[in-house]
């Protein structure tokens, strides 16, 4: 796992272009919309690319946005889908209790008697709240859901997230009985 100073973090996604101007409409990540733009210059994933962003409003669920580098739709429309990063090292120090969800990336995941799950690949939100994305040594990904209750304890110090998983989480038998067809069909 790679130290929290070389890290990029995931900040915002451009979207669609806004009017004529250069404008984008941008789906940030964190509690406060604007937040993205309180941290300077924003890049790309691999930093080829860098925005500064010249203004921004909220409008409805995403932020209006104007980068000093956009001057007109044509550019605008080129950056739709791009997601804009800052450095790990530009953000304030996490409080007690709390963390970036990019600390967790690389964690291992273990269960209540200590059997190692897998490791936590990313934290996913696909609209009923976040969920830990689990690689295991073989097979699929997996999801558990990123709650107090299935995951009680994380220790960044030691590596690792315990996940409070029901005895049936990897149960498939409710699966098969709704796949089964009648023989009347």
């Amino acid at each position: 796992m790679s130290s929290p100073g070389d890290q990029k973090v995931l900040m915002a996604k451009i979207g669609a272009a806004h009017g004529i101007r250069g404008e984008v409409r941008v789906k940030p990540f964190g509690d406060d919309p604007l937040s993205f733009a309180d941290y300077g210059v924003l890049s790309d994933k691999n930093g080829s690319r860098t925005f500064k962003v010249e203004k921004a409003r909220v409008q409805k669920t995403v932020v209006i946005t104007k980068f000093k580098e956009v001057k007109d739709r044509n550019q605008a429309e080129e950056l739709n889908g791009v997601e804009l990063y800052v450095d790990r090292a530009q953000l304030p120090d996490p409080e007690e209790d709390e963390f970036y969800y990019s600390d967790l990336n690389g964690l291992s995941v273990l269960d209540n008697d200590g059997t190692h799950l897998g490791k936590i690949v990313a934290v996913q939100d696909f609209g009923a709240g976040d969920l830990l994305e689990i690689r295991p040594k073989r097979g699929r990904t997996f999801y558990i859901p990123f709650t107090k209750a299935f995951v009680p304890e994380i220790s960044f110090s030691d590596g690792y997230v315990k996940a409070q998983l029901p005895e049936d989480y990897f149960s498939e038998e409710g699966s098969e009985e709704s796949e089964a067809v009648s023989p009347d069909k």
